[in-house]
């Protein structure tokens, strides 16, 4: 049997990060409660209403809505996912594109049976994951021709504060969308959910060392006011508690973003991300959105 000895500098450091950690969790815990105090419940009528999800890349309409997906189709509201890319640079290191793209747009039919959905309420775009910015105007035409098809009440699509993290893709899919509406003249509520908007402290910690993760989480902290921006920017809290194992069931089934799919430890996995806390934001007890009004095309 071995024995290892802990110094008492070791012993004060240990000590120091768990103190640290119980602070941060405190004000994770005021944050949110402050959060969910500030914000209303979203109401009957609005569960109800018809939406369409527009979701960057597969797996993000499960991270960010996947509860109010799952409650809206409860009440039999009508659901649709858009799908911006083709997920077929991932994991490219280790797949062949096509056959990465393939797996990617089956795990996400998989994650949408799971939140309730046929086949049929589920749309690919298919633009090159990573180069969305190239095809600008093209998928502002498409997404025209499906807003005109649809004409959905509710529009769900990502934070437009999102930091621009591996890809633009979630910001340029909120642009597209929105210039698509507004050269639509159209009338509609929208929805923006959070993505890697969480990567930020308190929500994750603080790497040890000068790493580049440590510098974006630090820079996305600066950005959002340690916390703060969740009580400046997002309005509305869904209540998920009643389907958060099946929010969790459908996440599993994009399983090569959850779990290594090769003998190798640098396949990247949805916990790898800042030990698994950024992937704790998504299953609180509420979904946060931030609502507001497009009228005629405009926003109100």
């Amino acid at each position: 049997m071995g024995v290892c000895f802990t110094g008492k500098g070791e012993l004060s450091l240990i000590s120091n990060r768990q103190g640290v950690f119980k602070i941060r969790r405190r004000l994770q815990d005021i944050l949110y409660k402050n959060w969910h105090n500030r914000s209303r419940t979203i109401s009957p009528a609005e569960m109800e209403g018809g939406c369409l999800v527009f979701s960057p890349h597969f797996d993000d309409e499960t991270l960010g809505c996947g509860g109010l997906i799952l409650q809206k189709r409860r009440v039999g509201a009508q659901v649709k996912i858009v799908f911006m890319t083709d997920g077929g640079r991932s994991h490219s290191q280790w797949m062949p594109e096509g056959e990465l793209k393939q797996l990617r747009r089956s795990e996400s039919a998989a994650a949408a049976d799971v939140l309730g959905l046929e086949p049929g309420q589920i749309e690919f775009l298919g633009y090159p994951e990573t180069l969305l910015e190239q095809h600008r105007e093209e998928a502002i035409q498409d997404v025209r021709r499906v807003l005109r098809r649809e004409h959905p009440q509710q529009v769900f699509i990502p934070y437009s504060g999102e930091p621009a993290l591996w890809s633009m893709d979630h910001i340029l899919t909120t642009q597209i969308v929105l210039q698509a509406l507004s050269q639509e003249g159209m009338d509609a509520d929208i929805y923006e959910y959070p993505i890697w908007f969480w990567l930020h402290w308190p929500w994750v910690g603080l790497p040890l060392g000068g790493s580049r993760n440590a510098f974006t989480i630090l820079k996305n902290s600066a950005a959002y006011g340690f916390g703060l921006r969740l009580l400046k920017d997002f309005d509305v809290a869904v209540d998920i508690r009643q389907v958060l194992v099946k929010k969790e069931t459908a996440l599993a089934k994009h399983a090569s973003q959850m779990s290594r799919l090769v003998q190798d430890k640098n396949w990247p996995v949805l916990s790898d991300v800042a030990d698994g806390e950024f992937l704790a934001c998504f299953f609180k007890e509420f979904e946060a959105y931030r609502h507001y009004a497009i009228r005629d095309g405009e926003i109100k």
